[in-house]
C-alpha cells in the first residue's frame, strides 16, 4: 500500500488497572489489518518496555512510535522521539490523559482514538512544542504538558509512595493530606532573564492547557505557540485554596486576585524548602530546575498537521 508505514506500538500493561492491554491488542490489530507493519512491545516493567523501544528505534528505524496509555506514556513516547523526525502516535487508556485532550483526540473510547490514529497515519504529521526541562545535577528531560513545582506536585509525591487504595482515590486522599499541611513556599522566578522572589502554593509551567486530570490550569495555553503559560497561586488559605479547585476544572479560576498567569519561552524555578519537580506526572527530580520551550520539537499523530509524515 502507497500509505504503508513501519510502526512501533509501546503498551503500558497498567494504564487504567490492566485495560491497556486490551487498548494495546486492537491498536496492534487494527494498524495491521490496514495494512502497516507493527511491532508490539509489551513489558511488564516500564524500564523494561523502555529498553526494547530504544533497540526497536535503532534497529527497525520505524516512521512512528504509538503508545497506548496516559499521560505518562506520552511522556515515555516523548523522551524517544521528541526532536527528532519520528512521529508519535497516541492511543490513550489511562486515568488522566490530558495531553490526548489538548491535541483533540478522543478520550475514554479506544476505537474513535484509533480510527483517528489510522486516519492520522494518512495525513501531514503535527508539529507540537515541548519544554526541555533540566533539574538540579540532571539531563535534558522532554515534558509535553506541564511541569508542576507546587502544592500539585507535594500531593503526587505523596500518591506514588501510597501503596493504597489503587486508582483515583489515592490521589484524593493524598490531596486532602497535603491540604492540611498547605504553607506557601518561598520561590525565586526567572522568567526570560528576569529574576524574582515570590511566595505561592502552587507554580506550573504550562505547554498544554490541561493539567491533574481535565484541570483546566491555563486556558490560553497551546501546544503549539512557541510560549509557556506560567501559573503561580499567590499565599492562601486552605478554604479559600479549596474553593479554587472548582473553577479550576472550568478555567475560570484566571481572574481570581490570588492567581497570577504570564508567558515566557524559558527559565528558572528553585524553592527555599525541598520540593521534587513533576512532568507530565512523572518525577523530573528536586529544584532547581530549568526550562525552555522548544517551538515545534515534537510531531504527534493527530488532528492539524501541516507538515509532510
Amino acid at each position: 500500500m502507497q500509505d504503508r508505514r513501519r510502526l512501533v506500538v509501546a503498551i503500558n500493561p497498567s494504564a487504567s488497572f490492566g485495560r491497556g492491554r486490551d487498548a494495546g491488542a486492537l491498536v496492534v490489530g487494527s494498524l495491521r489489518a490496514a495494512g502497516h507493519e507493527v511491532t508490539g512491545l509489551l513489558r511488564p516493567s516500564l524500564a523494561e518496555l523502555d529498553t526494547a523501544v530504544r533497540q526497536e528505534l535503532a534497529g527497525r528505524r520505524p516512521d512512528a512510535l504509538v503508545v497506548v496509555g496516559g499521560d505518562g506514556m506520552v511522556h515515555f513516547g516523548a523522551r524517544h522521539v521528541a526532536g527528532t523526525d519520528r512521529a508519535l502516535g497516541i492511543v490513550p487508556s489511562g486515568t488522566g490523559n490530558d495531553l490526548a485532550r489538548g491535541l483533540g483526540l478522543p478520550l475514554g473510547d479506544p476505537d474513535a482514538a484509533v480510527r483517528v490514529l489510522l486516519e492520522a497515519l494518512r495525513a501531514p504529521a503535527r508539529r507540537v512544542d515541548a519544554i526541555r526541562a533540566t533539574p538540579a545535577g540532571g539531563d535534558p528531560v522532554w515534558v509535553v504538558g506541564a511541569i508542576s513545582a507546587g502544592f500539585d506536585a507535594l500531593v503526587t509525591e505523596r500518591a506514588n509512595r501510597m501503596r493504597r487504595p489503587r486508582g483515583a482515590s489515592r490521589y484524593t486522599i493524598a490531596l486532602v493530606r497535603e491540604l492540611a499541611a498547605l504553607r506557601p513556599m518561598r520561590y525565586r522566578i526567572e522568567l526570560d532573564g528576569v529574576a524574582r522572589d515570590e511566595s505561592g502554593v502552587l507554580l506550573a509551567v504550562a505547554n498544554n492547557g490541561w493539567i491533574g486530570g481535565g484541570m483546566h490550569i491555563a486556558p490560553d495555553a497551546r501546544v503549539d505557540d512557541g510560549e509557556l503559560d506560567v501559573l503561580l497561586v499567590t499565599p492562601v488559605g486552605r478554604l479559600r485554596f479549596l474553593a479554587l479547585f472548582p473553577r479550576v476544572f472550568s478555567g475560570r479560576h484566571t481572574t481570581l486576585p490570588m492567581v497570577r498567569l504570564e508567558r515566557a519561552r524559558r527559565g528558572l524555578l528553585e524553592s527555599d524548602v525541598p520540593i521534587a519537580a513533576y512532568g507530565d506526572g512523572e518525577r523530573l527530580g528536586p529544584l532547581p530546575i530549568e526550562f525552555e520551550v522548544v517551538h515545534g520539537a515534537l510531531r504527534v499523530l493527530a488532528p492539524g498537521g501541516e507538515s509532510g509524515f
